[in-house]
């Protein structure tokens, strides 16, 4: 007679230590981002806003915001309100380290630095942070889509998600009068700004402005974006805006300078991995 075969018990589970954490884990929902404690060190803090305005510069290079001698991002000093880290006049995005900003003051003169300074950069960034205690960095290059968009001379309408980051939150300035060379054509632009985040310069270009470089900073690659994708849409046939109240609420969630922050700081790791000496 043939054995009969006794079912054999399964032996318990043995999860490795990093499945047991898990099962461990007490569940938390975190659906947005914890707010950034203040750096209370204002030597920390300068060289915080440096290092994401570097960084910055060379961002906007590999996004082609590079043409020509044209474009600059500025960063208020957090201990000298009236003075502004600025790019030195033609060194290539690309190649812009820490090392190489230039502390301008309110009377356009180089504090740190021996290279030269842009004129249209102190004209229109002056008047900025004179105007809007509030700005700690703002943004403005020719991009190529930026440019096309001030062509249209009007405003962006919401078509995306993401163009309502601007919903009711950028301007439009259409006085343009040349290169910008004294600062009075700077507070027009702070006027036509108001408290919003943009403002498109008729025929020029446009312009970021926000609470950090990092918000700033993403800002102008976001608008320029919205602009790519009107001009985009609008070529194909004829764009369906989102409605005025959807526009509203999808603003408040996109539109805050947290999240322009955090997605600022996704391309910061990649780039300072990539090109540590941007730091030096």
């Amino acid at each position: 007679m043939s054995a009969v075969l006794k079912p054999v018990e399964p032996a318990a589970p043995v999860y490795p230590a990093s499945i047991e954490r898990i099962r461990n884990a007490v569940p938390q929902r975190r659906d947005w981002f914890d707010p950034t404690p203040p750096r209370t060190d204002p030597e920390a803090e300068r060289l915080h806003r440096k290092q994401r305005l570097a960084v910055a510069f060379r961002l906007f290079s590999r996004y082609g915001f590079d043409q020509g001698l044209a474009g600059h991002i500025t960063a208020r000093d957090p201990e000298l309100h009236d003075h502004f880290w600025v790019n030195p006049f033609g060194l290539h995005f690309s190649r812009i380290k820490v090392s190489d900003l230039l502390l301008v003051n309110a009377q356009g003169e180089i504090v740190v630095g021996n290279r030269p300074l842009n004129r249209a950069a102190f004209a229109i960034h002056a008047a900025l942070h004179e105007a809007r205690p509030d700005i700690v960095a703002a943004a403005h290059t020719h991009s190529t889509y930026g440019k096309a968009w001030a062509a249209m001379g009007r405003k962006l309408d919401p078509l995306t998600q993401d163009s309502c980051g601007f919903y009711n939150d950028h301007a439009l300035f259409d006085d343009f009068r040349g290169v910008v060379l004294e600062t009075d054509e700077g507070f027009r632009i702070a006027e036509a700004l108001g408290d919003r985040k943009a403002v498109i310069l008729k025929n020029h270009g446009i312009l970021t402005a926000g609470p950090s470089v990092e918000a700033a900073a993403w800002w102008y690659i976001a608008l320029d974006n919205a602009c790519r994708v009107q001009l985009l849409a609008e070529a194909a046939g004829k764009p369906v805006p989102i409605d005025d109240a959807t526009a509203a609420f999808t603003h408040e969630r996109v539109g805050r300078p947290g999240g322009a922050q955090y997605a600022f700081e996704s391309l910061y790791q990649g780039l300072v991995e990539a090109e540590p000496d941007v730091l030096d």
